[in-house]
């Protein structure tokens, strides 16, 4: 859990510096690379696979809280390693340092927050109607729902077989740049405050560690790339950021 804290502070300024090698700014120099559908579903897998081994080991993995955390973590982690990925344009790729190191890092989360809830958490079911478990769990649904929004609207940007980058308009791209980013932000604040934890503060901690500086990124790239682009849309935090 520690470690995990510590880690958020050296990715955060590593990554406002350099931007990891994937997507828009990928280039050479890092090493061979795999199509980016297998690296996600590499990288992304063992966090829905091993929280579910790890909890189901745990004395608390019949009491209803519990099993309600465990259902928040897979409906993100199972479309995140087996939705999103099949929903990419196919032909991407990404250097195999991407989902080696995030496969480290899933393990590492994976296991801690599956212990916790399954284990060393303490959720009678009195939480259930407790205001940290209703404002942390709508912060989770309703961050999941702008996620799957926004890369919805991203994927319908280009016509199948176009390539080349295009502004996004609508829902939330009216006020952001990265509303994707902003959404998995916000489900994981939420799943900090539903489990009301050091692992969740940390998953959550470094969560923003990783997407704010690519976020800041996508925002100044935009603006290079396109001069018309809204000059009131902010990177990340509507109105603020």
């Amino acid at each position: 859990m520690l470690l995990e804290l510590l880690l958020a502070v050296p990715t955060f300024v590593a990554l406002r510096f350099i931007n990891a090698p994937y997507g828009r700014y990928r280039r050479r120099g890092f090493g061979p690379t795999v199509p980016a559908r297998l690296g996600w579903v590499v990288m992304e897998a063992p966090a829905a696979l091993l929280f579910a081994a790890v909890y189901a080991t745990g004395s608390n993995r019949a009491q209803p809280v519990p099993l309600l955390l465990l259902g928040f973590w897979e409906l993100h982690y199972v479309h995140r390693a087996f939705v999103y990925p099949f929903r990419m344009r196919p032909g991407a790729r990404m250097p195999v340092a991407i989902p080696a190191l995030a496969l480290g890092f899933n393990v590492l989360n994976g296991y801690i927050n599956g212990r916790w809830v399954g284990e060393f958490g303490s959720y009678p079911d009195g939480w259930l109607t407790d205001p940290r478990m209703l404002a942390g769990g709508a912060l989770f649904l309703c961050g999941m729902a702008l996620n799957i929004a926004a890369d919805r609207t991203l994927r319908r940007l280009r016509p199948p077989g176009q390539a080349g980058y295009r502004v996004p308009h609508g829902g939330a791209f009216e006020l952001v740049s990265c509303p994707n980013y902003l959404g998995e932000m916000v489900e994981w604040a939420g799943w900090a405050v539903a489990t009301w934890s050091l692992p969740g503060l940390a998953f959550a901690a470094y969560t923003t560690a990783n997407l704010a500086p690519r976020a800041l990124a996508h925002h100044a790239w935009y603006r290079e790339m396109f001069p018309d682009y809204p000059a009131d849309r902010r990177a990340l935090i509507p109105f603020v950021l």
